[in-house]
């Protein structure tokens, strides 16, 4: 049996990934070998495969290299020391963040305490959303300290990220605003947010007093939010490449400011499995590609129109 894995042979446009065969890699002490079903395609894989950040410059001497952060899958054997799961268990991980990747494969060893055993009542598709899209959501808004009754603005609220952002601050009683496109207006609503059309008009037109800004765009969109702000507000911006401009700005204006960046904690993937198990919180999953379909998924992501999540079936 071979393992089929996407890999990226050069930096540059979505033609450079191809599908590569190695073989079956055999876990080592700790470590279980998981049969990915799915693996989920994000903004940093999307931007590392253009040659941008830190784990493009980390990785360019290392290509072909195989990229990928979420997977969810079944254990197939268990290395040595590895007594956590059973065979034939469902788990989920967020694995080899920021520089190894290896998630676009179709078998991968994994520390077994880097997983999260997937509960019966949540599927394989649901649990590969949540690892690196919930995660942020849930560290941005712990990061921004939201609490009971603040104004919460989060930028782009029906991407992978936003639309977890938006059921945990409504879970926790935030007032919680966002932005979208005309088409995700009710989508948005339907999860509990007041959505502003930013192609209608600017954020800053429709939307003040805002205790925390979430910022999952960067650029202009983020610069005009600012205005949204009343005093002693908190920001917390993820996507890096503007996050120095964001902060700087923020901090002029007298507010709070900080960027960040995920950090992959197995216990709260276990709390955000858990809260879809018992429908506290919902995954929206846009596409789920063949694995021999990877350039069409990340020409979507590239779209930066995505509702929800983008996966890749990693078995056909």
């Amino acid at each position: 049996m071979e393992n089929k894995q996407i890999a990226i042979t050069q930096f540059g446009e979505p033609d450079v990934l191809t599908i590569q065969s190695s073989d079956i890699p055999e876990p080592k002490q700790g470590e279980v070998l998981v049969k990915v079903a799915f693996a989920g395609v994000n903004p940093i894989d999307v931007k590392t495969r253009a040659g941008l950040g830190w784990a493009a410059s980390q990785n360019k001497d290392n290509l072909p290299w195989v990229p990928g952060y979420d997977i969810s899958g079944q254990i197939v054997t268990c290395g040595s020391q590895a007594e956590r799961f059973d065979i034939g268990d469902n788990v989920a991980g967020f694995v080899g963040f920021p520089t190894q990747g290896g998630g676009y494969s179709q078998y991968i060893c994994v520390p077994e305490n880097d997983l999260s055993l997937v509960p019966d009542s949540v599927t394989l598709e649901a649990a590969a959303v949540l690892p690196l899209a919930g995660q942020t959501a849930a560290q941005a808004l712990d990061k921004a300290g939201v609490k009971e009754g603040q104004r919460v603005l989060i930028l782009a609220g029906a991407g992978g990220v936003g639309h977890i952002a938006i059921q945990i601050a409504v879970a926790a009683k935030a007032e919680v605003f966002t932005t979208c496109s005309e088409a995700n207006l009710d989508y948005m609503a339907t999860l509990g947010a007041h959505a502003v059309n930013y192609k209608f008009a600017p954020v800053s037109e429709r939307v003040e007093e805002v205790d925390v800004l979430i910022d999952l765009v960067g650029g202009d969109a983020a610069l005009d939010a600012l205005k949204c702000l009343k005093d002693g507000a908190k920001v917390v911006t993820v996507p890096t490449l503007s996050a120095e401009l964001i902060c700087e700005k923020a901090k002029l204006l007298g507010f709070e400011a900080t960027g960040m960046l995920v950090d992959p904690d197995p216990k709260q993937l276990d709390t955000l499995l858990y809260m879809v198990s018992v429908g506290l919180l919902k995954t929206e999953i846009f596409k789920i590609y063949p694995m021999d379909q990877v350039v069409a998924a990340h020409q979507q992501i590239e779209t930066s129109h995505t509702r929800g999540k983008v996966l890749l079936d990693m078995q056909c």
